[in-house]
């Protein structure tokens, strides 16, 4: 992957094929938004009709410019397309914003097109963005590149935006701007045919004046690249993403309770993998990146509260605490020296309530205090502007102590700020994060809580396990597959969990009713015993399971029943009666692009009832795996709960891991349950299972 991209976001000048003197073509909007934001280089309009567009001299070709062009604009119909790429190679042009629409995503004749387009562009080593895109922005006064037909015009900022959705990145780009909030770069590359997102997420995590990556994608054209150049973005800055997509109502009939409740793979998997911050709301993310752009990140979830009104710091801590942030009370030699600085009203605990009258001196104490003690990890204030106190300097303390950038602060800014100006301003300059509702800056807060999360998470590793038998496997797999059968049968499925260590209830499939019983003697009663057919999944719903048959009379009725309601041609599955424990499920789904992807949670009936599963994209680590035990809504029942025994976290890890390695190894699978696994303590064993191919 070649991210080098500055002929693109930087570039020193630029071409307009298909410039219009039209005021409200795109043509013509262009040329006018790089004269608005005062770009730096030579535009060049292309219009063989005209001979000035907007002032500017206009030439028939591209060809025919007179200086060197780094970048070019392309307006023009499809069909023309390629020959102007042909052009802007002969010229030397180095990168190329096709604005058009009509390619690939009207069909085969404008899949042709592009196709065509694109060959040409890289026989000259062009970069192209788009098409059906917006283009690019970047702020630097340096070269002031406004290519792009939107209209916001962002101040220089250390946000900068990659959206694949044209419409929602001029949404963001405009919250950013109407806060105040300055931007760095921006790119909307519609159809994403040549440079793409990953590309850009890389280019911007190696700007240097880029401190938070905003991020919108419906999909990743190679979620593997993605994923691997995103981890290495996020150890250095944090990327930010709106969630899209996250239902699937055209989702394919899965075989498997894991490829139902898995659906088809979301961007949240891959989102969560590369260590990306993920929101459902895009308000919340643009006020995450506004803390997170101009803030320090806290090394723990400990706030410290600093008030000068009562009820917005009560909103606040209710919002904080259910974040899973914590409010740690003040040391005694902190509350002895604010006893001495504070006014005598005011009440010397955390949250600090300063009261409305405290003046500067007591919020420069109270900053003081807070930052030096051990147990706040990040400071919290409610700021209201009473007419009776000296704002100004009040905001200046809290800009001073920000600066020192050893902890950071997040603001909720109560007031009229057209008359408290003067105090607005200062706070802004500080860089000082400020929310007009509490709630909202508490969840500020949380985001840069959440990212120290993401950045601090050790990385794990996958484990390599030596001990499993991939020829078994491979020869179990290939039999099935030169029979073309997608479903597997028991003794094919517990074949392979043997081959892979995973633990299972002591079984034997029998062919008819004599060697059943024979089997259940072997193993020893009670057993369990199940119709054992590819032709039936879920076999319960058809009378084909019997738990805790204790004797072989039992065993002999419940078998004549089976074959009366399911035919005389079933064999039996025979396995031990173990107690029940607690169900798990485990499985896995693959998932195309990405590889599979491995599902823990609650079994039994309760996967379908409560629906408590994480997921997680395989291959799994150590830490991956005992992240999603912990990550499920049960993790109380999981631990044990009013004197029931726990089960062992490092036991239900390990056969996580043992699947991941199983479907990595043989991607053919495309489903696989563990459902139910009965965990008692250390004991843990699969008792029903199945594959499909």
């Amino acid at each position: 992957m070649n991210d080098n991209l500055d002929p693109l976001f930087k570039p020193k000048s630029v071409a307009l094929i298909g410039a219009s003197v039209k005021e409200l073509s795109i043509g013509n909007v262009i040329i006018k938004n790089l004269l608005h934001y005062n770009f730096r280089g030579p535009v060049y309009p292309i219009n063989p009709k005209v001979d000035e567009i907007r002032g500017l001299k206009a030439y028939p070709s591209v060809l025919d410019v007179p200086g060197e062009v780094d970048l070019a604009h392309i307006v023009i119909p499809p069909p023309f397309v390629p020959g102007e790429v042909e052009n802007c190679g002969k010229k030397g042009v180095k990168a190329i914003i096709v604005n058009t629409a009509g390619f690939k995503e009207m069909g085969a004749e404008g899949q042709a097109l592009e196709e065509d387009f694109l060959s040409r562009a890289r026989k000259y080593g062009i970069r192209v963005v788009g098409p059906n895109c917006q283009g690019i922005i970047n702020s630097d006064p340096e070269f002031n590149a406004y290519c792009n037909f939107t209209f916001t015009y962002p101040k220089p900022g250390h946000i900068s935006v990659v959206a694949q959705s044209g419409g929602v990145g001029a949404v963001l780009m405009q919250a950013f701007y109407d806060m105040g909030i300055g931007q760095r770069m921006y790119a909307s590359n519609g159809n994403g045919s040549d440079v793409s997102i990953t590309e850009i997420l890389s280019y911007y995590g190696k700007d240097e004046e880029t401190r938070a990556i905003v991020l919108y994608a419906e999909s990743i054209e190679n979620p593997k690249e993605f994923i691997s150049i995103a981890r290495q973005v996020t150890t250095r800055k944090p990327v930010l993403a709106i969630t899209a997509g996250r239902t699937d109502k055209g989702a394919e009939a899965s075989r498997s309770h894991i490829g139902g409740l898995a659906g088809s793979i979301s961007m949240d998997l891959i989102y969560k993998k590369a260590g990306i911050l993920t929101f459902r709301s895009q308000e919340d993310l643009c006020h995450a990146a506004v803390a997170l752009s101009s803030q320090p990140v806290p090394k723990g979830n400990r706030v410290g509260i600093i008030t000068n009104t009562g009820g917005p710091s009560v909103i606040a801590i209710d919002e904080l605490v259910s974040c899973g942030l914590e409010i740690p009370p003040l040391s005694e030699k902190a509350a002895e020296k604010l006893h001495g600085t504070m006014l005598e009203s005011a009440s010397v605990r955390n949250p600090l309530d300063v009261v409305a009258t405290a003046g500067p001196a007591h919020f420069k104490s109270a900053l003081e205090v807070m930052m030096q003690e051990p147990q706040f990890d990040s400071i919290y204030i409610n700021f209201v502007t009473p007419p009776f106190v000296d704002c100004e300097n009040v905001a200046r303390e809290i800009a001073a102590a920000a600066k020192a950038g050893t902890k950071p602060i997040v603001c909720n800014y109560m007031t009229d700020k057209e008359k408290w100006g003067g105090t607005s301003k200062i706070l802004k300059d500080g860089e000082i994060p400020c929310f007009d509702f509490a709630e909202t800056a508490a969840r500020a807060l949380h985001s840069l809580v959440r990212y120290n999360g993401i950045r601090s998470a050790e990385a794990g590793c996958v484990r390599n396990f030596t001990d499993v038998n991939k020829d078994t496997v491979r020869s179990i797999l290939g039999n099935a597959s030169s029979q073309n059968r997608e479903v597997l049968s028991a003794t094919e499925v517990y074949g392979i969990l043997e081959a892979y260590h995973v633990p299972v209830a002591s079984w034997k499939v029998a062919g008819n009713l004599q060697e059943a019983l024979a089997a259940a003697e072997g193993i020893g009663f009670p057993v369990v015993i199940k119709a054992d057919s590819e032709q039936i999944i879920h076999k319960s719903d058809v009378g084909g399971v019997a738990v805790n048959i204790q004797n072989a009379g039992e065993a002999t009725m419940v078998m004549e029943t089976m074959i009366r309601n399911l035919g005389a041609g079933i064999r039996f599955f025979v396995q031990k009666f173990l107690p029940k424990g607690r169900e798990l499920i485990i499985g896995a789904k693959a998932v195309e692009g990405v590889g599979h992807i491995i599902g823990f949670g609650l079994g039994g009936i309760f996967v379908e009832v409560l629906k408590d599963i994480v997921f997680s994209i395989s291959p799994v680590s150590d830490t991956e795996a005992i992240s999603m035990i912990h990550s499920v809504k049960a993790t109380p029942l999981i631990h044990g709960f009013r004197g029931e025994k726990g089960i062992s976290i490092e036991k239900t890890s390990e056969i996580i891991q043992r699947i991941s390695m199983l479907v990595n190894d043989f991607p053919v699978i495309r489903e696989l349950d563990l459902n139910p696994l009965f965990a008692i303590g250390d004991e843990i064993h699969v008792v029903d299972a199945r594959i499909i191919l």
